[in-house]
């Protein structure tokens, strides 16, 4: 019973490498039929992960657009409408009267005005173009966010995938297993009803406790199936019910030559993600520290002012040295610088930016350490995946000769019915073993192409 053992187990963990994300609403009607790179080329349409990575680009570009919006004149205006009180040039032509009320309702009329100033920046010490800076790597950082996002969704696709293969290929053992024992049954009740001694009713019942197992196991495979076409529909946004449909492949090994760990830790070193991001973050950090640092200098500025004003039943006084706020018409253009002085406010500010800059260094030692140990361990794992795929080949096969050899002395009435239960328990755990070195060899590879950010196949993001 050992190979129906390893058997669900295995089916559980094909299971486990298949759980199943949300559902799209669409319904499709016609039988859709893909292949790995079809699968993948739609679950990368379908991904809201990438729909968020576009939001979060979108909102980076937003602040540079922001920080280049700082380098234009920037105009404010204010209007007014109300009353005001009524005044004639006689009270101070030809001198002026002291004794004019000051206030009366009765001697109200009204005003309006209208007052604009500008300020167009000429020089900030980098405080603008720090920012501009800043944000364009961190449109970078974003981008690159996205691919990483992007390959970690094929990732999964290949889990699904060669999960959902497994499956199939532990359902196919378990039948052709399944098949064995019927057959097997059939001739031993025939040998016992011919009074063979090479027979008892002890085999009859190992034969059907085996073959009820084997049962059992072959409906957890078709679920395991179920459940990888499950995850698969829902990770390509196709609804519960969609007629998916993966064609005939089987679980077999592609032997292709394998590169030196040398080419990868290279690749990985050149294309990896994280390494991009972290680069263009240790950019953006360093021009956010400069634009707080620019905060210790003034800005400097030709600034604009124009004032208008009018009210009914009050003279326009023509003196340089009068301004009238409610009834008037003056402007002018000057150079001037804004100096904000603070005590200990833009300090912090500048050793806050230049911690988050001293915390991605870290971030980049980290990566430094530990990208390379994680290539090095998918790499391994694939050539430890394809010698023991090699391995359990030849060791299935010569099972399977085994059990070919233990069923046709059986069948002549030459061999006990335990010789064909060590047969099928070698052979079926065998190429049990044969089929999971073939689907870690696939994920292996996989890993590979993620921990190396290898181009994407299937896709046209």
């Amino acid at each position: 019973m050992n190979f129906l053992i390893r058997i669900f187990f295995l089916t559980l963990w094909a299971l486990s490498a298949s759980a199943v994300a949300g559902y799209a609403a669409e319904q499709t009607t016609a039988s859709i039929i893909v292949n790995l790179d079809d699968c993948i080329r739609m679950a990368l349409k379908a991904a809201p992960e990438l729909g968020e990575a576009d939001s979060d680009i979108a909102l980076a570009t937003s602040k540079l657009d922001q920080a280049k919006s700082y380098r234009f004149p920037q105009i404010q205006m204010t209007t007014l409408f109300g009353p005001a009180p009524i005044a004639y040039s006689s009270a101070i032509d030809p001198a002026i009267k002291t004794n004019e009320a000051l206030f009366s309702i009765n001697s109200l009329t009204w005003f309006t005005s209208a007052d604009a100033s500008l300020i167009q920046p000429l020089y900030t010490f980098g405080k603008i173009s720090e920012n501009m800076k800043a944000a364009t790597h961190g449109i970078e950082v974003d981008r690159s966010r996205k691919e990483q996002r992007a390959h970690e969704i094929v990732l999964k696709v290949h889990e699904y995938y060669n999960g959902l293969l497994l499956a199939r290929e532990m359902k196919e053992l378990v039948l052709e297993v399944e098949e064995i024992l019927i057959k097997a049954r059939e001739k031993a009740q025939k040998l016992l009803d011919q009074g063979s001694d090479t027979v008892d009713e002890m085999d009859l019942y190992k034969l059907d406790a085996f073959s009820g197992v084997a049962s059992k196991y072959l409906e957890e495979a078709k679920k395991g199936e179920a459940l990888a076409l499950a995850a698969l529909r829902a990770r390509m946004g196709l609804p519960v019910d969609a007629p998916l449909v993966t064609g005939t492949e089987r679980l077999v090994l592609v032997d292709v030559e394998i590169p030196p760990l040398a080419t990868y830790l290279e690749n990985a070193r050149r294309r990896r993600h994280e390494f991009h991001q972290i680069a263009e973050g240790l950019k953006a950090r360093s021009a956010l520290v400069e634009a707080a640092k620019a905060e210790y200098y003034p800005d400097i500025f030709l600034g604009g002012l124009f004032s208008w004003a009018y009210a009914d039943e009050r003279d326009k006084v023509q003196n340089p040295y009068i301004n009238d706020p409610f009834n008037h018409i003056n402007g002018g253009v000057a150079l001037g610088a804004r100096w904000k002085l603070d005590f200990g406010i833009t300090g912090a500010k500048v050793s806050g930016e230049r911690a988050q800059y001293n915390r991605l260094l870290s971030t980049r030692d980290f990566a430094d350490t530990n990208i390379p140990l994680q290539v090095e361990k998918y790499y391994l794992d694939l050539k430890e995946a394809k010698k023991s795929t090699a391995a359990t080949r030849s060791a299935y096969l010569n099972a399977k000769k085994w059990a070919v050899t233990a069923i046709a002395n059986f069948d002549f009435g030459m061999g006990p019915a335990k010789e064909i239960f060590e047969a099928l328990q070698a052979y079926s755990g065998m190429r049990a073993d044969y089929f999971k070195s073939i689907y870690n060899y696939r994920i292996a590879a996989a890993n590979l192409d993620y921990a190396t950010s290898e181009p994407l196949r299937g896709s046209d993001k």
